[in-house]
């Protein structure tokens, strides 16, 4: 009897164990370490000995440490990455600090597309493997039910009431438990609609600068953008040979900036839209403006609104409500493997009595 018991808890201990390691945590990667993601000083062999001292898997997050309007994360192909080429990128993210998620295995090329930031070095490249958290568990859990299978049949007959009585409690939990998320659903409702300010770098890799192709070029630039309230304009331009003017639609179009509504010569100029409706920036160096460096937008207001002010709040409260899928882990953690881990040791308590 002793001998059988300790069979079971064995077994008990063994299956506890493999549910716990199925579960393998993410690696959130800081991209240069306390070099951060900026113009290296030694230049891309940084990097490249950051990478090569880390491992990379499928599931893992890349943290991209930059200052905001200085530079920007863009990810390309391995022959723009050679020729650090950002004309054609796979993603481009300005948002500081930006989070990439590694979704799939194989090599990743990221540059900063800021104009010769790259070719000074700032570009790394990642090798990245596939995830094994499957095949770990599925060995292990085929050995470990074969040794107790035969002592826990003759268990079964010894206590047949016991075990089906926590197999109702058990299972009876799940179904409130998924009740309450069920109405947590309006709390989620809203994100569709809400979106956190969106920051854009007037111009791309360009920057606000004389542009090469007359005016049309900062419309191209803006066409297809959906700008709202509390969304940012950054503006990226050499201190002393430009500025960023807001103006009025008359003093936009003559060219004016007599009267302006506000003028900024500290790079990178940083605009918060808090207005809806149509927007005017030109430069006010004379001869800038008709040399096409000027920009309108339209800002809408329907349904941004709303989410500007709580851009800073309704954002994190999406976030915390996809993670608020985690008020249901306590009961879902209490699920570890499609099987309640209450039910799984109430089993074993029945089995040991």
């Amino acid at each position: 009897m002793a001998v059988s018991r300790s069979k079971t808890l064995a077994f008990a201990a063994i299956a506890i164990a493999a549910l716990l390691h199925s579960s393998v945590a993410q690696i959130t990667h800081t991209v240069g370490g306390n070099t951060r993601w900026t113009i290296p000083q030694g230049g891309d062999s940084v990097y490249t000995n950051w990478a090569s001292g880390n491992s990379f898997s499928v599931g893992d997050i890349l943290v991209f440490n930059f200052a905001a309007g200085a530079h920007d994360v863009t990810q390309v192909n391995k022959a723009d990455y050679d020729s650090c080429s950002a004309s054609n990128p796979m993603m481009t993210s300005t948002n500081t600090p930006a989070r990439i998620t590694l979704n799939t295995s194989g090599e990743h090329y990221f540059i900063c597309g800021v104009p010769g930031h790259c070719s000074a070095g700032q570009k790394v490249t990642v090798n990245v493997l596939a995830s094994t958290t499957g095949s770990s568990p599925s060995p292990s859990p085929a050995p470990m039910m074969m040794p107790p299978s035969p002592s826990p049949a003759p268990r079964r007959a010894l206590t047949p009431a016991s075990a089906p009585s926590p197999a109702p409690t058990t299972v009876s939990a799940p179904t409130p438990s998924t009740s309450p998320v069920a109405g947590d659903v309006p709390l989620s409702a809203p994100s569709p609609s809400a979106r956190p300010p969106v920051t854009y770098t007037v111009g791309d890799s360009f920057g606000w600068n004389i542009p090469t192709s007359g005016a049309s070029q900062f419309q191209n630039w803006a066409a297809g953008k959906d700008f709202m309230v509390g969304d940012i304009l950054v503006f990226n331009y050499t201190a002393g040979a430009h500025n960023v003017a807001e103006v009025t639609s008359d003093a936009y179009t003559a060219c004016t900036t007599a009267n302006p509504i506000s003028l900024d010569s500290n790079p990178p100029s940083r605009i918060t839209l808090t207005a809806a409706g149509e927007h005017f920036y030109l430069c006010a160096i004379p001869g800038h403006c008709s040399a096409g460096q000027q920009l309108s937008i339209n800002v809408s207001g329907a349904g941004s609104t709303s989410p500007s002010p709580s851009g800073s709040t309704t954002p994190s409260s999406p976030s915390p409500t996809a993670g608020d899928m985690a008020p249901p882990s306590p009961n879902s953690a209490a699920t570890v493997g499609g099987v309640s881990a209450a039910a799984f040791l109430s089993v074993v308590a029945a089995l040991l009595l």
